[in-house]
């Protein structure tokens, strides 16, 4: 006997009003359906099978998983047809976990516990859940006993039905015998001309099963995206949960309706994350780290009482202790500063290795470079690493002073303890310990006078 997951994503999501599919839209930054096959296998499936349709081979091309499998529905004709499509990729012993491209936040004890009420005996479980306004959803309908009857949808509901709050998520988990057979038994005599998968409940009933139901822990787990509008609104709602989340760990947000995780963070004790800061994919955050307004975060280590100020973008970097970046840095992929260096406003780095103490305060690019311990780079200073086809290694010994407005050609090394004059450009090796400086000489014209405006 296997689990196996069966994820509803054929639907076009015509309301999006988009050339991407509905299952791709994204949420943090990942598809919907991403976050579906997520979750889908953190409950060790055997298999993951996605029904698609629309956007078939984008949908493809977009998602990643292990063992993951796709089913075609042509046509949508709802979902019990779509059901239909995934028969061949389970046994009859199997149990069949039912999801939705278009609900992503689905928790995986939610999901543990809605199959933990399957077994022999109640080969079918759903998972539904109370709304205050339950427009729009299909009404589960309970005898006198408080046992499941049938999910009657919204288009077909009386009035006393429309009255009902407990509500089908859609979710459910089955057997796979019974699901082949009520789903061969299906009709489309509804107000929608659809095969509906929520009409196998009376199915189960009228053989005698009585049909469990368990309920997520919120409303956010349920809730399904079919606009841009429901997007933007579960986004938020989804960024909140995050942002507690962090504050539960100890951090201190300023404010947490302005912080967007579209990735995942771990954060220490006593870190201050200022308005407006996103985080994008995995970001490490020491003890005692601030990171100010408007900052991007993505794929970065910071270590401890380091401070980052605002306006700076880091992306694929690594901060030591007690450094200081910004505002207005850029730390490009494949930088890395040792302990109490200090990267300040305007300055880029790029694949550069900084040395511990070291400082490039403003204005400066500094890329495919080693710099040792101690080096102080002035305004305006570029290392010149490409000559439009390879780029080259530039190599800074320790305590080295760069003088403002110089260019180090690379491949080049400055010497431990040299100093580079002011508006140097520097093509070759540097002595340790010495001045090097290239300069022409200055000139005074004597007699020169500015240009006048001629009348036309």
């Amino acid at each position: 006997m296997a689990l196996k997951v069966v994820i509803l994503a054929a639907g076009k999501g015509t309301r999006m009003r988009s050339k991407l599919p509905k299952v791709l839209q994204p949420l943090a930054q990942k598809a919907l359906l991403q976050h579906v096959i997520d979750t889908a296998q953190q409950l060790h499936c055997d298999e993951v099978i996605n029904v698609i349709g629309h956007g078939a081979e984008s949908v493809k091309l977009h998602v990643t998983g292990d063992n993951l499998v796709f089913a075609m529905q042509e046509q949508q004709l709802g979902t019990g047809h779509a059901v239909v499509m995934a028969n061949d990729f389970y046994s009859d012993e199997d149990t069949v976990l039912i999801l939705y491209g278009d609900v992503p936040l689905t928790a995986k004890k939610t999901l543990e516990d809605l199959l933990s009420l399957v077994d022999e005996r109640h080969p079918i479980a759903l998972l539904t859940i109370i709304l205050e306004d339950s427009s729009g959803y299909g009404r589960i309908v309970r005898d006198q006993h408080h046992s499941v009857q049938s999910i009657v949808e919204q288009k077909d509901a009386t009035l006393d039905q429309l009255l009902i709050k407990e509500v089908n998520t859609g979710i459910m988990a089955v057997k796979g015998g019974q699901l082949k057979s009520w789903l061969s038994a299906l009709g489309n005599h509804n107000a929608q001309g659809e095969y509906y998968l929520t009409d196998i409940i009376a199915m189960a009933v009228n053989e005698g099963y009585s049909v469990p139901t368990t309920q997520p822990t919120n409303e956010m787990e349920v809730l399904g995206v079919n606009d841009k509008s429901q997007l933007q609104s579960l986004e938020r709602k989804y960024q909140r949960t995050l942002a507690n989340v962090l504050m539960e760990q100890g951090a201190t947000l300023i404010d947490a309706n302005r912080l967007d995780i579209r990735g995942i963070v771990t954060v220490g004790q006593d870190v201050l994350i200022d308005a407006n800061v996103i985080f994008e994919g995995r970001v490490v955050l020491g003890e005692n780290v601030e990171i100010g307004a408007h900052c991007v975060l993505k794929n970065v280590t910071i270590a401890d009482n380091t401070i980052i100020h605002p306006f700076s973008h880091l992306e694929g970097s690594v901060v030591g202790k007690d450094c200081v970046v910004g505002p207005y840095a850029r730390l490009r992929p494949g930088t890395e500063l040792a302990a109490h260096a200090k990267i300040g406003n305007f300055v880029e780095t790029k694949k550069a290795k900084i040395g511990s103490g070291s400082k490039i305060n403003h204005l400066s690019y500094v890329g495919d470079t080693i710099m040792g311990t101690g080096v102080n780079i002035g305004a305006g200073t570029i290392t010149c690493n490409y000559d439009g086809v390879n780029k080259y290694q530039t190599i800074i010994g320790d305590n080295v002073f760069i003088g403002s407005d110089s260019q180090l050609v690379a491949p080049v090394t400055i010497g431990a303890g040299a100093t580079i004059g002011a508006g140097s450009t520097i093509t070759k090796d540097a002595c340790a310990d010495e001045l090097t400086l290239s300069r022409s000489k200055q000139l005074t014209l004597k007699g020169w006078s500015k240009p006048v405006k001629q009348t036309k």
